[in-house]
C-alpha cells in the first residue's frame, strides 16, 4: 500500500487556489446570466470563445461562434418582448473541475423562469448546463455549452 504525504501547507495552498477558481466561475456565472436576462446580446455573445459552440434542446443543432449566439439571443428577447413575460435564469449547484490544460470544465443546474407583468414568477424550465470555460484575453469564456432540459432528456 502506498500512501502519498501531503503538507498541510501544500494542501491548504490547493485549496486556496480551488477556491479562488470557483469564486471565479460563480462570478462568471452570475454576471453572465445578468447580462443574458438584460438582453444585452452583444455582451452575453461576448462571454463565449470566437469559435464557442452552444448545443441546446430548442435548435436542431449546435449554433457555432459569436455572431450566431447573438442572432439566436435577440430572436430570443424579441419573442420575450412580445410575450409580455420576460424570462430570468437562475444557475445553482455548480461543481467545477480544473483540467490540465487550465480549462474549467463545470456542470449547473440551470432554472428558466417567466414573470408576466403583475403576476407570480412560473418556472419553464430545470435545466444541467455544462460548460467548457478557457481563458481569453484574461477572462473566462466559455468554449463548448452543452444545455440539457429534464423534460427533453
Amino acid at each position: 500500500m502506498t500512501v502519498e504525504m501531503v503538507s498541510t501547507a501544500e494542501r491548504t495552498l490547493q485549496g486556496q487556489e480551488f477556491a479562488a477558481l470557483y469564486a471565479q466561475a460563480q462570478q462568471f456565472y452570475a454576471l453572465q446570466m445578468q447580462i443574458l436576462d438584460a438582453h444585452d446580446t452583444e455582451r452575453w455573445a461576448g462571454t463565449f470563445t470566437e469559435d464557442a459552440v452552444l448545443e441546446l434542446p430548442s435548435l436542431a443543432g449546435p449554433v457555432p461562434a459569436r455572431a450566431g449566439l447573438a442572432r439566436y439571443e435577440r430572436a430570443g428577447a424579441a419573442a420575450q418582448r412580445r410575450s409580455g413575460s420576460p424570462l430570468g435564469h437562475w444557475v445553482g449547484m455548480l461543481d467545477v473541475q480544473p483540467r490540465a490544460d487550465g480549462s474549467l470544465h463545470t456542470r449547473c443546474s440551470a432554472l428558466v423562469y417567466a414573470t408576466p407583468a403583475g403576476g407570480s414568477s412560473k418556472v419553464l424550465y430545470v435545466c444541467v448546463m455544462e460548460d467548457v470555460l478557457v481563458r481569453s484575453r484574461g477572462e473566462w469564456r466559455i468554449a463548448h455549452r452543452r444545455v440539457i432540459r429534464d423534460d427533453l432528456a
